[in-house]
């Protein structure tokens, strides 16, 4: 069962999910606060997160930003009553996967939940786990020996190159930033400087079309960041 994390602090709404959720077989918890679920997401695993902003404590941004840094892959739909470009623009590059403005359709929300967990389940995408290996398109991440290889080529991975394969290989139809991608792999915070991640990306790009010019593995998604190219 798919455990979903609800972050809101209007108790009726917070429970209007809950049994919304509930009713399509979900599993549920609900933070009231920014702090309460920094704490639940520091204990627990949750299939998808639904964010609100204005919240105490914590700020929904906050929330997200700490998530991130921390290394927490799960899908993101922030709930806001802000519908401007700017700020979901922003969002986005803070890593948030998906927006949905108050009030919203309850048969949208669950639609839109619908997506991001098929989008964010290996199973369910190009990348699929086997016993210590990730497999996409014709590339093998071997999870044991720390390497990649194409038709039976090894790459020669860089321990930074390998670990932001893996992380997107994981998730394939997922959006990275550049902000995700630095504090997931260098375990540091990211303060805006692209040149590290940018550096990465072109190197491991080299290697791969090296051994296979004809096929593209990395997509930029402009102005928001990078995803495996389906």
């Amino acid at each position: 069962m798919k455990k979903i994390l609800i972050i809101e602090d209007d108790t009726h709404i917070n429970e209007m999910l809950s049994e919304l959720l509930g009713q399509n077989g979900y599993a549920i918890s609900s933070a009231y606060s920014g702090t309460e679920a920094l704490l639940l997401l520091s204990q627990d695993n949750f299939s998808l997160i639904l964010l609100d902003l204005m919240l105490p404590g914590k700020t929904g941004e906050e929330v997200l930003q700490k998530a991130r840094q921390q290394g927490i892959v799960s899908p993101i739909i922030v709930l806001t009553a802000k519908a401007d470009k700017e700020t979901t623009v922003k969002l986005l590059q803070m890593g948030a996967d998906d927006y949905l403005s108050k009030p919203f359709d309850n048969n949208e929300l669950l639609a839109r939940i619908t997506v991001q967990l098929r989008r964010s389940a290996p199973s369910d995408s190009n990348s699929t786990p086997t016993a210590n290996k990730l497999i996409f398109k014709d590339m093998i991440l071997d999870l044991d020996g720390h390497d990649a290889y194409i038709d039976d080529k090894k790459l020669g991975l860089s321990k930074r190159e390998f670990e932001l394969l893996h992380l997107m290989m994981t998730y394939p139809q997922k959006v990275f930033t550049k902000n995700n991608l630095y504090e997931s792999v260098w375990g540091s915070e990211f303060f805006g400087d692209d040149n590290t991640v940018n550096v990465h990306i072109s190197r491991l790009r080299a290697k791969l079309n090296a051994v296979n010019p004809n096929q593209e593995y990395i997509q930029t998604v402009w102005g928001v960041g990078f995803k495996m190219k389906e």
